[in-house]
């Protein structure tokens, strides 16, 4: 089965090795037809610390390393295109 991969902005990078990145998911309303924005954060494994506030990133699912972290860092959504 393929992992799930997000793209979202790091909204702390504060812990060790841990960024919390913000996804934003788009959707149609079901009885109103209008364009609903809800936005998750998910704790993510970064392992020498390189990504910072603001950061655009892609987040992959992992095994759990943490209590809370299930998702590891890829790359940078802007050069993933």
């Amino acid at each position: 089965m393929p992992k799930r991969i997000l793209q979202g902005v790091v909204v702390s990078d504060k812990t060790d090795k841990t960024v919390v990145v913000k996804v934003e998911r788009r959707f149609t309303h079901p009885l109103f037809k209008k364009t609903v924005r809800r936005t998750k954060n998910y704790q993510a494994h970064d392992e020498a610390n390189k990504y910072k506030t603001g950061d655009t990133v892609l987040i992959e699912e992992s095994r759990p390393i943490s209590k809370t972290k299930r998702w590891i860092v890829v790359e940078t959504g802007d050069s993933a295109g």
